[in-house]
Formats: structure tokens, C-alpha cells, sequence
């Protein structure tokens, strides 16, 4: 399945429902990626076309992308499709580092995306410890001059070249996704479980980590290319006085996206028989 068929349904319309069958690999994979709760659904159905040959007749029906009141319950068929179609978007998300301003779908939409995979995300104790900034255009630019401007000291000369053509390819992209943990989410949950006081921060981070892989993941369905830096802590001072991120904002990654102006590389697995163990099957 390729990203760009998912539709910008993933997320944005969140917790979808609905038990039409749909054979599209756009429709199955946007109702993999949204849990269900929601009044909101999409892949509806629009106009219907009926084909009759000698032998049989078949009805085709067209679906749009659009947001739709839900007025069903999903069925376990849709279920076990929708399984198949998020595997296949975890599949299919990979690291894109030849990246161009030129995004195939709106800021809006992409902000929106982002925006509900913070809300979906799981946090222990639904702690909500993570927070977004989103940066575009010419505010993304200059997260990666300052990057540049921060490194440059510190990178040995001999090296420098790769260095500030690594960066010239973040800024080539389109905008960055900021990631960050509240530090006072986590102390006050320390605070509250002190039992749990050592496992907050590890939690915080598995949660940050999942809104990553979210965003990531979720981005590249609709087309975008993305990779995944940590700039973090070298930048931290200057993100916080540029764009007036709290103190109590800790930095964890970088999501670069854009365009895809190149393909993404070979990526290799080790055996599941060194990865993987099962009991009681």
C-alpha cells in the first residue's frame, strides 16, 4: 500500500465507524488509524453505480473523504480489515531525508493530524504529559540556522561539510513537529504515587515516544516524508527563548516533514527468532 492513498481522514477525523463494506485500501486504512468512539466517520458513501453484464451485475460504489455523521456500529469483518491496513501504515512509514517545502496537503490539515494524535495518545495514569509545538515556513527555517549556528563550534572543521549539508536537508523541508515532556506533569504524578515515583520519567517517555511514532506515522499516510532527529538538549535554551516554550517544556525530538523529494532507503529486520517469544499458543 502506498502512504499517499490513506486518506486525511487518519486522525483528523478521529474514532471512525462504519459498516459499509469498503474494498478501498484509502477507506480500510483510515479506519485503522481512528478508534471508536466518535460521532465522526468518513469513506461515505456518495453515488452508486450499477454494472450488469450477461452473466452477473455488480454494484460499484464511490466513496468521498468527507466527514460524516455516524449512524452505525463497526462489525468484525471492519475490524480485522482495519488491522491489516494499520500494519500496513506502520509498514509503510519510513525515514525521509530528501524532504521539499512542497506538502501535499494543506498546513491545516497536518496541524489538525498532529493535533489528534496528542489527544489519542496514551499516558500512564492519563498523566497528559506531552506537549507539541508545531513550527512552518520561515519558523522552521530558522530552527535549523540555529541548529547550524549551535553546532558549527562544536563540530570538528574536517567534518563540518556533512554536518551543515545534513542540516541544509532538514531546513529543505517543509516544517518541524517539537516534542516535548511537562516536567511538572511528571513531578506531580511523583508527588501523588510516590510507589511509582522512579517510573514516572521512563513512563513520560514511552508516551512521547508513541505521539512520535503517531505523528510519524500518520504524516507519511498522507503523503508527507518525515525522519526523526534529537537536537535535543544542545538546542534547548534557544527553542525556549525563540518561540517562548515554557522551562518546564523538556525537548525529546525533532519530526522533520515535507515533500518527498527522493525515495526512502533499504531498511533491514533481524530474524523474528531472535526477536520475538511466544507462550501459551
Amino acid at each position: 500500500m502506498r502512504p499517499q492513498t490513506l486518506t486525511s481522514t487518519l486522525f483528523f477525523a478521529s474514532r471512525l465507524h462504519t459498516t459499509t463494506a469498503v474494498s478501498s485500501s484509502t477507506c480500510r486504512a483510515a479506519r485503522a488509524l481512528i478508534q471508536p468512539s466518535s460521532p465522526l466517520k468518513t469513506c461515505a458513501l456518495t453515488t452508486t453505480t450499477t454494472v450488469t453484464t450477461s452473466t452477473t451485475t455488480t454494484t460499484i460504489r464511490h466513496f468521498s473523504t468527507s466527514l460524516a455523521r455516524n449512524t452505525t456500529n463497526n462489525t468484525n469483518t471492519n475490524t480485522m480489515a482495519s488491522s491489516t491496513a494499520l500494519l500496513e501504515a506502520f509498514k509503510a512509514r519510513r525515514s525521509f531525508y530528501q524532504l521539499n517545502k512542497e506538502l501535499p496537503v494543506p498546513k491545516e490539515k497536518v496541524t489538525s493530524i498532529v493535533q489528534e494524535a496528542l489527544i489519542q495518545v496514551p499516558s500512564s495514569f492519563n498523566s497528559q504529559s506531552n506537549r507539541v509545538l508545531v513550527l512552518f515556513g520561515a519558523e522552521h527555517d530558522k530552527l535549523w540556522d540555529i541548529t547550524s549556528d549551535i553546532l558549527k563550534p562544536l563540530v570538528p572543521a574536517e567534518s563540518w561539510d556533512a554536518t551543515a549539508a545534513r542540516n541544509a536537508g532538514f531546513k529543505a523541508g517543509a516544517g518541524t513537529v517539537l516534542f516535548f515532556i511537562d516536567t511538572t506533569v511528571v513531578s506531580g504524578m511523583q508527588e501523588k504515587f510516590a510507589l511509582y515515583k522512579d517510573r514516572f520519567p521512563t513512563w513520560a517517555e514511552h508516551s512521547t515516544a508513541m505521539l512520535q511514532f503517531a505523528s510519524w506515522t500518520t504524516l507519511e499516510a498522507e503523503g508527507l516524508g518525515a525522519n526523526l532527529q534529537h537536537y535535543n538538549p544542545l538546542v534547548d535554551e534557544r527553542v525556549m527563548s525563540e518561540w517562548n516554550v515554557p522551562a518546564h517544556w523538556q525537548l525529546t525530538a525533532q519530526l522533520v516533514f515535507g515533500g518527498r523529494a527522493g525515495e526512502a532507503g533499504p531498511k533491514d529486520h533481524l530474524p523474528l527468532e531472535e526477536t520475538f517469544k511466544v507462550a501459551g499458543a
